[in-house]
C-alpha cells in the first residue's frame, strides 16, 4: 500500500484543500498523512508589497518535498511564482472551484445603484492583493482600498467588527470552507468585471521529478480541462515574468471557437482566442507589448 505524506500550510483553508486531496488518494488505495509547514506568509503580517522575494506561501512547502520530509505538496495554484524550482514537477491540477472574486459588504455600505460595484462612495475595501487593489481603483476611484491580511475567518471577523465596509476575496476559499455569510451583502463578481488572478480557484499537486510511482498515482486526480485553462492564464503571467504580486488578471475558458483568454493589465482588457494555451497566452502578451513597450518580458 502506497504511503503519501502531504505537505501543506496550516490554515483552515489549506487543511480543507489538502483534506480533499487526501480523500482522493485514499479512494485510490493509498495511505495519506499531513505534514503541516509554516511559511513566510504565515509568519509575517506585513503587506505583501513590503515582503522580499516570491512564494511567500509556497516555498517552505516545496522545500519539505525537496528535502524528503514530505512526498506531495498541495498548493493554491495562484500562490505559486512563475519560476519553477529545480527537482519538482506539477503532476496534477484537480477540478477547479469557482474562480470568481467575491465582494462582501456590511449592509449599511451597500448601494446597489452605484456604478460597477454596489458600494457607497468612500467605502473602505480590504484586500491584500495588488491586482484587486489596482482594478478597484480603476473601476471606482472614489473607494478606499486598504491592506487586509489573514485567513478567510480572520477577514470575515474584521469585516464584522467594522474595520472595513467591504472586503474582496476569492470565492473559492469561501465555498470550500462553507463560511457563514448571512450577516453580509455578498456578490460573486463576473470575471469580465473584476478579472481573477491567474489560476484562482485551482490547486496544484507537486512532487519530486523522479518519483514515478507517486506520479502514476496522483495523475488520477488531474482534470485536463482545468490544467488547460490554467496553463493559458499562467502562461501569460510567465511571459510577464510575474509572481502572485503582479497586478495582472487572467481568466481562460473553453468557448465555441476554442480557448478564450481574458486579461486585465494596467487598466486595459485584452482578449485572445486560439487552439492551445501557448497560443492564447502569446496572443495577449503581444497585445500588451504593443501598448506597453516598457514591459520586461520573459521567454516562454
Amino acid at each position: 500500500m502506497t504511503r503519501v505524506r502531504l505537505a501543506t500550510r496550516g490554515s483552515r483553508l489549506a487543511l480543507e484543500q489538502t483534506g480533499w486531496v487526501r480523500a482522493g488518494l485514499e479512494a485510490l488505495g493509498a495511505v495519506a498523512e499531513l505534514v503541516v509547514v509554516e511559511t513566510q506568509g504565515d509568519r509575517e503580517q506585513r503587506p505583501f508589497a513590503q515582503m522580499q522575494g516570491q512564494g511567500f506561501f509556497t516555498k517552505a512547502v516545496q522545500e519539505a518535498v525537496l528535502e524528503g520530509r514530505a512526498d506531495l505538496a498541495v498548493h493554491s495554484y495562484k500562490d505559486l511564482p512563475s519560476a519553477r524550482p529545480m527537482g519538482l514537477e506539477i503532476v496534477a491540477v484537480p477540478p477547479r472551484e469557482d474562480p470568481r472574486d467575491l465582494i462582501l459588504a456590511r449592509p449599511e455600505a451597500v448601494d446597489e445603484k452605484a456604478a460597477h460595484l454596489p458600494l457607497c462612495r468612500g467605502a473602505r475595501v480590504g484586500s491584500s492583493a495588488v491586482r484587486r487593489q489596482a482594478q478597484l481603483r480603476h473601476l471606482r476611484p472614489d473607494l478606499r482600498p486598504q491592506e487586509l491580511r489573514g485567513n478567510v475567518p480572520t477577514r470575515l471577523e474584521k469585516l464584522a467588527r467594522g474595520e472595513y465596509e467591504a472586503v474582496l476575496l476569492a470565492y473559492a476559499g469561501v465555498r470550500r470552507l462553507g463560511a457563514d455569510l448571512s450577516s453580509f451583502y455578498a456578490a460573486a463578481l463576473p470575471p469580465t468585471l473584476l478579472v481573477p488572478a491567474p489560476a484562482q480557484g485551482a490547486l496544484a499537486l507537486e512532487c519530486r521529478e523522479g518519483d514515478l510511482e507517486l506520479k502514476a498515482l496522483v495523475k488520477h486526480l488531474d482534470d485536463p480541462k482545468t490544467r488547460r485553462t490554467v496553463a493559458a492564464e499562467r502562461g501569460l503571467m510567465a511571459r510577464l515574468a510575474g509572481g502572485c504580486q503582479l497586478a495582472l488578471g487572467a481568466y481562460a475558458e473553453e468557448g465555441p471557437q476554442g480557448l478564450e483568454l481574458l486579461a486585465w493589465y494596467k487598466g486595459r482588457i485584452y482578449r485572445a482566442i486560439g487552439q492551445n494555451p501557448e497560443a492564447v497566452a502569446e496572443g495577449v502578451f503581444q497585445q500588451i507589448c504593443a501598448e506597453h513597450p516598457e514591459v520586461v518580458w520573459s521567454s516562454p
